[in-house]
């Protein structure tokens, strides 16, 4: 991508001018009915002789309640690698333990059969019997290295038997964490669907014309919000200057625009909003949590007047979507279920935060 003299590239540039162009007119077409028209005549078993409008407020919500299942059933599916591996990588100690206590072992009963073959008798026992100075002597010294020895010997096969059952009580706790992911990732999947199937039905029964409008409704919206943003003169105070690590994240992410949006999806082809943010920003060289909501809770956070290309914008009050800043008062982001990767206004949707990665 060629980039313009502020380090972002000319067609990101060239998009948010047009993004922030189109919130400033935000002018209704004359084609369409008011936003609160109702649809004519109701089909039986579409929108119950609700309005357009109320149609769209609807599926909104229900692609707003998909999301933030899909951040919990992103949550729990990296938790659920988390155990995964942290189970695989107990076995791999135990295996380790296991050989280790197998050696102790042997060493141990070498030495039982040594004592028997002496008849039972301990060391020290023999030596006071023993008559000669010089063997004497030479037999305390031999007696004290046995004796150190078997110490260490036992000392080992306590601290490997211990080790072993730690091993033990850790995998138990890993197992339980594990069905508990697995049980919250099934639940929010289920949620998931469930939302999703009910938002496309009710698409499903609009009729092409109506389906345009109600497109057209959201970006409305979405125009509305933006103009209102612009208006209070943010971007005054706004930065334009990424880092190296935030060009290289902003133009991973653009590169990505057309590409559907998929829950649970990280790339290549398709991604959900905080898969999109993610994979942007490992190629930009910094690994940043799995979902919006983690990424609202653990990276740093700046205020929006100091934002830059590169930062994330988190959305909504429970923090169920993110898009990331690309300079201009406008966002790249994966933005639902039928929807594309698409550059939007920064403040098209209610913005509840700034989070920066690679914050220094």
């Amino acid at each position: 991508m060629r980039r313009d003299g502020r380090g972002r590239g000319a067609g990101v540039a060239a998009a948010t001018a047009l993004v922030c162009a189109l919130g400033m007119s935000a002018v209704p077409e004359a084609a369409y009915a008011a936003p609160g028209e109702p649809t004519p005549g109701p089909e039986p078993g579409g929108s119950g002789g609700k309005s357009l409008d109320e149609v769209r407020q609807e599926v909104e919500g229900l692609y707003r309640k998909a999301g933030s299942a899909t951040d919990a059933y992103n949550l729990a599916r990296e938790k659920q690698t988390r155990q995964e591996r942290a189970i695989v990588k107990i076995a791999r100690a135990v295996v380790t333990a296991q050989k280790e206590m197998a050696g102790l072992r042997q060493q141990a009963g070498a030495m039982a059969r040594a004592q028997y073959r002496g008849g039972g008798m301990p060391a020290e026992a023999r030596l006071l019997l023993n008559g000669d100075p010089g063997d004497f002597l030479d037999g305390v010294t031999l007696a004290r290295k046995g004796q150190q020895a078997t110490h260490g010997l036992m000392s080992r096969l306590e601290r490997t038997q211990a080790a072993l059952d730690r091993y033990a009580r850790s995998a138990s706790r890993e197992w339980e964490r594990l069905d508990r992911s697995r049980a919250k990732k099934a639940a929010a999947k289920k949620q998931i669907t469930a939302k999703l199937a009910r938002a496309q039905r009710l698409e499903s029964r609009l009729e092409k014309k109506e389906r345009e409008r109600l497109r057209w409704l959201e970006e409305e919206k979405a125009r509305t919000a933006q103009a209102k943003w612009l208006g209070s003169g943010i971007l005054r105070d706004v930065g334009t200057s990424a880092t190296s690590s935030g060009r290289r994240a902003v133009d991973f992410a653009t590169a990505q625009i057309g590409k559907n949006y998929v829950w649970g999806a990280v790339g290549p082809d398709t991604y959900d909003c905080s898969g999109l943010t993610q994979r942007a920003w490992a190629v930009g060289g910094r690994a940043i949590p799995r979902t919006s909501q983690e990424q609202w809770r653990l990276l740093p956070k700046v205020a929006v007047k100091d934002m830059r290309p590169g930062d994330l914008v988190i959305y909504f009050p429970d923090a169920s979507h993110v898009g990331m800043y690309v300079g201009g008062g406008a966002v790249v982001h994966a933005p639902r279920p039928g929807r594309r990767v698409t550059i939007a206004g920064a403040g098209s949707m209610p913005i509840l935060g700034v989070v920066r990665p690679d914050r220094r």
